[in-house]
């Protein structure tokens, strides 16, 4: 046996056995690993706002905190009203339910033929005590295990808000940080592409906020047009999730306030409703956000919506949300490192050119025309 190939035996046994404890640290961590990214991506997008506070002379920490402040009582305003509507419609039906419910006894004689009364279903619900006590068991089972998961996940939002606190901060001390443990041609690279990551999700979280205010106050108006109940609290609704929800956000916001208007004393309202929404988004799509977005977000619609698919695959929700912007990132990182070139003539590229170029020429006769005539006719 040659002298070397037990040493090599055991250098691959180690190099097997340290891949397995990185891959089964990596899996332990993963969640951690996303929790940091999240956070990461949340102080790009919070730190525009310390930065001018700490331009004005506001100690980055106070600055933070204060964003953070203003951050909280949106979101806990906005939860409030989705709360108080949903208490309200939850009480209505509560309320409607026996004249549902014969509503629908009356139904299902009438079309089945039946002779069914309200009393007998309690009857038979009595007497199916057993297993209405088996369903009560594992709903009590389902609710610990909510219980459960809502915990673990206000402790990860707790985590996330720790970490975005700590990043946004200490925002220059982290970048210092880095470069530190960098050679110095490497750290100007690193600082111009955290520059880029930091426009990017700033603009891309300030448009949003500026197309749900404006979405809000338009689907606002409309409700209170046609007498919606809580008005306020569906436009609200209508312009947080149509824009900070990717893909299926504008189906969910429409959604509630046509479900609204099916309960009121006039449900020919939810066409108007339905109307409405999808006449704006088409407004916003073309009118508005290509206005709003074109200095912040320049992302084609293809690859917003191919970047949300790649996301959810990777992150799930996570992935979702973070998608546009980590997309306009690397976009804005390409456009700033890949050299381009000008494209040479060829009608394979653009075959309408020739044809645009033609009729451009037509245009310019005709109006160094029309000034001739118009000259002439000044002179006489």
């Amino acid at each position: 046996m040659p002298g070397w190939l037990p040493r090599a035996m055991v250098l691959a046994l180690v190099l097997v056995g340290v891949f397995q404890l990185a891959d089964w640290a990596f899996h332990q961590l993963i969640d951690l690993f996303v929790m940091l990214l999240v956070s990461f991506f949340l102080s790009l997008a919070l730190e525009p706002a310390v930065d001018r506070m700490a331009a004005r002379g506001v100690r980055r920490g106070i600055g933070t905190f204060l964003v953070f402040v203003a951050l909280a009582i949106a979101v806990a305003g906005f939860l409030t009203a989705l709360g108080t509507l949903l208490v309200d419609q939850v009480a209505k039906i509560a309320g409607d339910l026996p004249h549902l419910l014969d509503n629908l006894i009356a139904w299902v004689n009438s079309t089945f033929h039946q002779d069914l009364s309200l009393d007998e279903l309690q009857k038979k619900l009595l007497k199916d005590s057993g297993a209405i006590e088996t369903y009560a068991q594992q709903a009590a089972d389902n609710v610990w295990g909510v219980s459960s998961t809502l915990i673990g996940g206000l402790f990860q939002a707790f985590t996330v808000g720790l970490f975005t606190f700590y990043f946004t901060a200490d925002g220059p001390r982290v970048r210092r940080t880095v470069c530190s443990m960098l050679p110095p041609a490497k750290q100007a690279e690193v600082l111009r592409a955290w520059e880029i990551a930091l426009a990017k999700t700033g603009g891309y979280l300030y448009s949003r906020a500026l197309l749900a205010v404006v979405s809000a106050l338009a689907h606002w108006v409309m409700f209170a047009l046609l007498d919606l109940p809580y008005a306020a609290a569906l436009a609200v609704w209508v312009g947080v999730m149509s824009q900070f929800v990717p893909t299926i956000g504008t189906y969910l916001a429409g959604a509630l306030p046509v479900l609204v208007a099916l309960t009121t004393a006039q449900p020919v309202d939810a066409l108007w409703v339905l109307a409405f929404v999808v006449v704006y988004q088409q407004i916003e799509n073309y009118l508005l956000h290509p206005r709003i977005t074109a200095r912040t977000v320049d992302v084609h619609p293809a690859v917003a919506f191919g970047a949300v698919i790649a996301g959810a695959a990777l992150l799930g929700a996570v992935g979702a949300l973070i998608a546009i912007p980590a997309a306009a990132t690397l976009q804005g990182f390409v456009g700033t490192y890949v050299r381009r070139y000008e494209v040479a003539t060829d009608p394979r590229i653009d075959r309408g050119e020739q044809r645009r170029h033609r009729r451009e020429l037509r245009r310019e006769a005709a109006r160094r025309l029309r000034r001739m005539v118009g000259g002439d006719s000044g002179r006489k």
